[in-house]
């Protein structure tokens, strides 16, 4: 089976897809499955487009409104998480997940599910101290505050999946497992972000909840975005009781730009006898009904139950009858109904309505799932009591200038936890809406001709962001490491060049030779497969000035990101 893998999608969607289309026809192969980690802006209307943490001015409707309609049905299967640049509203309706368009599924703020017999889960949204222990309290309209931590993991989310037992084949997250750059080639991430060298030295860069996740499951293979670097990493896990060590082999791709590096095309060993579509995972479901119970929708702050002689029961993973009960419950029946529905209406270009408010709609796909289960509607059940939880919390922290002054750092589970208080920023992030007014750091690359054809055709046409196809960048290597012993790994990827989508980078764009950027991973049987992609250079600014490799940022909307601190240290 080949999976193509997106970093930050940002709303891109007929880019993405393009790429893989061009990938297909290039290559004679076929993708099965995409997936999408995080930043996916599933914004169906201008109400969507506040619910979005970017500053106003840059909020764009993007296309993924054409999917939501109907007016487009993605072309492959789709499976994403939330990031920190997400439509909320939208994503809140499916907190166990759900369709947001035909073909396109979203696996809720924490979710496992199956396809061909492979199982993948995913994690939303970002760590934040601050915000980790408390509810899922958040509702439309948000203010600067919740507006921010809406997205931001809840401890719950991560004591459901640490009661998996059973192999996770693929996970997901936006940020990374802290430490996890310890694993591949540190030198090499810094050398291309050079300001995430205080954290990696300081072992602060990261999720450190993720972390645990990455200890506890072991998957596979461990997928994630938001740092916009392509970085690959190898780590082996200690061995558990008699069990062989197993080994995760971990992929951050970029978001999706001309000359960046966000798709990957790996494969994995197909599953003879596994059911086609996409099926519920019965150990998942079995969790989701033990800990019902131990959900909240208010601010106030919780902590999970432990074994410490204050709770009756701590341990709620899922037993084999647990598991059979869910099964009956579903009637035998363990396929993902095909039963999206429009809860608001699509944007329609020839009616603008910028002043649309968000919407706030209990989802049919959730509203079913939970009368079938027995769960918690959460999204519901904080819109009936939202008059009295919005006066409880959120308006009275607010300082004159209506900036959030609240929501102070309670105690962390992690003791090491510096996520609120990083000196360093991502330029990426900061100016993740203006993308064409910062410079890259490394130099900028430009085109190289790889042969002499000179062919006129690129996914989607537009000759001023890209290279011609008969050219590509020779960019160098970013090489998998060895683990630590010699374990085999049983999956590879597929050898793919990639093709920049057709962004419209500004006229003045000079796209020049490269060497960054190439990706290997190599295999077991000592193939490598090697991923060119072009890059977009420092120079497409055209900007003046620039003297070294440090990138040159325009700050705008100064203010905005003065007064968030969430928005410079969400990187």
């Amino acid at each position: 089976m080949k999976i193509a893998v997106e970093g930050c999608c940002h709303g891109e969607l007929d880019k993405i897809y393009e790429t893989i289309g061009y990938l297909e026809n290039k290559d004679g192969v076929k993708v099965d499955l995409l997936l999408c980690c995080g930043d996916f802006q599933a914004v169906r209307n201008e109400g969507d487009m506040k619910c979005m943490a970017v500053p106003a001015k840059y909020r764009t409707m993007q296309t993924f409104y054409k999917y939501y309609s109907g007016e487009k049905k993605a072309p492959v299967l789709t499976i994403f998480i939330g990031g920190n640049h997400e439509a909320s509203n939208h994503l809140q309706e499916l907190p166990y997940g759900g369709w947001v368009a035909p073909n396109i599924y979203y696996l809720g703020y924490a979710g496992v599910i199956r396809y061909r017999g492979i199982r993948i889960g995913g994690l939303s949204g970002i760590f934040k101290s601050h915000d980790y222990r408390k509810g899922h309290h958040e509702f439309p309209p948000y203010n600067p505050e919740t507006l921010r931590s809406v997205y931001h993991i809840r401890s719950i989310e991560i004591f459901k999946l640490k009661q998996i037992q059973m192999p996770i084949d693929i996970f997901m997250s936006h940020d990374w497992p802290r430490g996890i750059y310890n694993y591949g080639s540190t030198e090499e991430l810094l050398r291309k972000k050079k300001f995430l060298r205080q954290e990696v030295e300081s072992n602060t860069l990261g999720s450190p909840a993720a972390a645990d996740l990455l200890a506890h499951l072991q998957p596979s293979y461990w997928f994630s975005a938001h740092l916009h670097v392509k970085f690959a990493a190898l780590m082996q896990h200690p061995t558990k009781g008699n069990t062989a060590p197993r080994t995760t082999k971990f992929l951050s791709l970029d978001k999706c730009l001309p000359y960046r590096e966000f798709l990957q095309i790996v494969e994995i060993p197909d599953r003879p006898g596994s059911s086609e579509g996409l099926e519920y995972d019965p150990e998942w479901l079995a969790i989701l009904k033990a800990t019902n119970s131990l959900q909240r929708t208010t601010p106030q702050t919780w902590n999970p139950p432990e074994n410490n002689g204050l709770h009756e029961r701590w341990d709620f993973s899922a037993s084999k009858a647990a598991m059979l009960e869910v099964v009956e419950e579903l009637n035998g029946e363990l396929a993902i109904p095909d039963n999206f529905s429009r809860t608001v209406p699509a944007y329609d270009p020839a009616r603008h309505q910028p002043h649309a408010r968000p919407s706030y709609n209990t989802n049919p796909q959730t509203t079913e799932l939970c009368a079938t289960l027995g769960l918690t509607d959460l999204y519901a059940q904080v819109g009936q009591g939202e008059d009295e939880q919005r006066g409880a919390h959120g308006r009275e922290d607010e300082d004159d200038d209506g900036h959030s002054t609240g929501s102070m750092d309670e105690p962390s589970e992690y003791p090491t936890d510096t996520s609120g208080m990083s000196n360093s920023y991502n330029p990426d992030e900061i100016t993740i809406e203006d993308e064409w007014e910062e410079e890259e750091e490394g130099g900028g690359c430009k085109p190289e001709a790889k042969s002499g054809t000179d062919s006129k055709g690129v996914v989607g046409g537009d000759k001023s962001s890209v290279c011609p196809s008969g050219e590509t960048n020779t960019p160098s290597r970013m090489v998998l490491p060895e683990p630590k012993s010699n374990t085999s790994l049983s999956h590879h990827s597929f050898p793919m060049d990639l093709p920049p989508p057709s962004h419209s980078t500004p006229a003045s764009a000079q796209p020049q030779p490269s060497t960054e950027g190439e990706g290997l991973l190599d295999c077991a049987d000592g193939e490598a497969a090697v991923v060119r992609i072009p890059k977009r250079t420092s120079d497409e600014t055209g900007g003046t000035g620039s003297t070294g490799t440090t990138p040159r940022i325009k700050r705008r909307n100064q203010v905005i990101y003065t007064a968030v601190e969430d928005e410079e240290s969400e990187s």
